[in-house]
């Protein structure tokens, strides 16, 4: 519920202004200012970062365990190099294994649903554990921590806003797509929480870093661990070469228009990937995976993403006064007052270690901004043609 107010801002928006470029269009033409616009453009790619470190952390869990008990962090480094070597061979191969990848993805989620309705029908469920909670946890904060955390899975609001211009009719497209996607997403994810609380004692589900995986042992089906461990890790796999692609060429993106060194425009010879763009992410992400344990890092994406949110439906109410001649879709006004309110109020749940964190990755942001203007790199307000770029 909580997400579609934020949604209903994104939909607004994009059908008003129907090109790339995601949050930092709307706050550029709503505050008109490039500093703001880089800030949120680089929160957009740090929070990208984070997420895919946070997915290589998961990569190394419960799930590569069924194959090999090697470190963590090894196995972390390891899997975040291959999505680089992935990221550097092209778009259209990235692209490629993103597309299969998520049909593996959704298969495995299916398949748990399909657990939990059989274990239903065999009596070896038990729904009364679906409102139970970790022990220990007190049931408002349990809420609150499960909401802040559910805005994670809204980091592809960003990616979808990017293809509305490729659309015919963006203003009929964009908002069918984002709202039924949103549903779809909702009625999955609930009901594979649900499956996994009923199947799984809540205790063993909060303590597992492959908490599906334990729904499979305790479900009816007699999957071989390893094959769902596969399909697992291909969803993780999935997720982190989505983020690493959006965040490498948001920085190649930035330095193109002069708002970061010019080192950052660099291809691959012959590719023509941003590799630059791509090893700065990539280091950023291993610094990331070395520092900073899964649940920590998952804070701080989301907590980046809520103060973009945030901005975004500050820039619905600002851009009222900017009135354009192609219908469009307009939220109730209600809706983008209450998404920037419940932003800023989630992001304040959170320790100082999430401050100090996310902090760093925007004070990096600032020094970008410093060091291009000290060696004479020049930012300029940009309009929807740039940004797109």
């Amino acid at each position: 519920m909580l997400a579609s107010f934020t949604a209903c801002a994104y939909a607004e928006l994009v059908t008003k202004y129907p090109q790339a470029a995601g949050a930092a269009l709307y706050v550029n033409k709503a505050f008109k200012s490039p500093f703001i616009t880089f800030m949120v453009a680089f929160a957009v790619m740090a929070s990208g970062v984070t997420s895919a470190s946070a997915l290589a952390r998961a990569f190394s869990g419960d799930y590569f365990k069924q194959f090999l008990d090697a470190p963590t962090i090894a196995v972390s480094l390891v899997f975040i190099g291959l999505v680089t070597l992935i990221n550097l061979r092209g778009i259209a191969e990235s692209v490629k294994t993103n597309a299969a990848f998520t049909l593996i993805e959704v298969g495995g989620l299916l398949l748990i649903i399909l657990i939990g309705f059989l274990a239903l029908a065999g009596g070896d469920a038990e729904p009364s554990r679906a409102l139970e909670f970790k022990e220990g946890a007190t049931p408002f904060l349990a809420i609150l921590g499960g909401t802040t955390l559910a805005f994670y899975a809204l980091l592809g609001f960003e990616d979808s806003v990017n293809v509305a211009e490729e659309t015919k009719d963006p203003a009929r497209a964009f908002p069918r797509a984002l709202f039924g996607g949103l549903l779809a997403a909702g009625v999955i994810y609930m009901l594979v929480t649900v499956t996994a609380s009923m199947v799984v004692e809540t205790n063993q589900l909060a303590n597992s870093d492959g908490p599906l995986l334990e729904v499979v042992k305790e479900g009816p089906l007699g999957i071989p661990l390893r094959l769902f461990s596969v399909i697992a890790l291909f969803a993780l796999a999935n997720g982190a070469l989505i983020n690493m692609i959006m965040a490498s060429r948001l920085v190649y993106g930035m330095s193109n228009q002069g708002i970061v060194p010019g080192f950052f425009r660099k291809v691959l010879p012959g590719r023509r990937t941003p590799s630059a763009a791509i090893l700065f992410t990539t280091a950023l992400a291993v610094v990331l995976i070395i520092t900073g344990q899964l649940d920590v890092l998952a804070d701080t994406t989301v907590m980046l993403l809520l103060l973009v949110f945030a901005m975004v439906n500050v820039s619905v109410l600002v851009l009222r006064k900017d009135p354009v001649e192609h219908e469009h879709f307009k939220a109730p006004t209600l809706l983008p007052v209450l998404g920037a309110i419940v932003s800023l109020a989630l992001v304040t749940q959170n320790t100082a270690e999430i401050y100090i964190r996310a902090g760093i990755l925007l004070a990096i942001g600032v020094a970008f901004w410093i060091v291009n203007r000290l060696t004479g790199g020049s930012p300029r307000e940009m309009d929807e043609r740039e940004l797109a770029a």
